[in-house]
This record gives structure tokens, sequence and C-alpha cells, in this order.
């Protein structure tokens, strides 16, 4: 019975470290290869690059393509053979439009009527700035300007009246 129970034992140990070496070799390690793209003069807005498992990864947004093809010559020319080019191709941003549909938006709501705002756009993100009543109007102005079409981001230089 003892002769059993030891093999038994042996048996389940083995099945553990055998797991335990799968569950490593599954788990490949990562790196973060973000800093020398950067440096390496990869022109790409919200870069990330990392390494898991021989595979090199970049995402990012850019509006020119040529951009997104210098990352991935990048990372061939580092001797990458494998990579995964994420990069998002998006429009450029309409300034112009963007900022005129802002300073409607923001004109057709009573809520903020007797505030006295500007508005700004450059690259899609939105500034606004000037003087509320109410810190309330503050986050309407700020999610009114989130939700227009073309809007990346919102900063908002808002002080009270």
């Amino acid at each position: 019975m003892n002769a059993k129970l030891a093999s038994t034992r042996a048996a389940v140990v083995a099945m553990l470290f055998l797991g335990a070496l799968t569950a490593h070799a599954a788990d490949p390690q990562v790196f973060d290869l973000t800093a020398q793209f950067r440096a390496g003069g990869v022109a790409v807005d919200n870069l990330q690059v990392f390494e898991v498992g021989g595979i090199v990864v970049i995402r990012g947004v850019t509006p020119d393509a040529a951009n997104a093809a210098a990352a991935d010559e990048f990372a061939r020319s580092h001797g990458y053979t494998r990579v995964a080019n994420l990069v998002q191709i998006s429009e450029p941003a309409n300034d112009a439009v963007i900022q005129r549909a802002a300073e409607r938006e923001l004109a057709a709501h009573h809520g903020l009527d007797g505030c006295r705002l500007r508005v700004t756009s450059h690259n899609g993100v939105v500034h606004v700035g000037g003087k509320v009543h109410e810190e309330l109007q503050r986050e309407m102005a700020v999610q009114l300007l989130r939700n227009l079409d073309g809007v990346r981001g919102v900063q908002a230089d808002l002080t009270l009246f």
C-alpha cells in the first residue's frame, strides 16, 4: 500500500511540475519597446510598442500612412521579422469645422446663458475658456463638446464669475 501511495504522490508531483512548466511557456515575456521607437523618430500619436514572444506589436494613431509604414520599417531595421503593425490611420481633424460646431452647440443651450465662453480647436482637441456662473455649467460645456463629431479631447479653463 505504501509503494502505491508513494507512486501516486510522485505522479501528482510530476503532473504539477509539468503543469507549471507548461503554464510558464504559455505566458511569454513582454518587453516595452515604446521608448526605443520614440527615440528612433517614429511619429505616431499614442504610440505603444511591445515585443511578445518574438512578435513586435505596434499601436497608435496617425493621419499619415507614411508614419505607420515608418514604424514598421523601424522594427524590421532592428532585426524584428514578425511585426504586427496595428497603427490606425485617422483623417486629420478639421479644426475650423469643429470650432464652429462647438460655438453653435454652446450657444444653443440655455443652461449656459450669461456665460462668457471662447472656443478654439487644434488637432481635434477643443479648448474652452471663459467664465461660468456655476460649476454645473462648466461640466455641461465640457460634456456638450465631448459629444461633437471629430472632437478627440476637451480642455477646459473655465472660472467662476
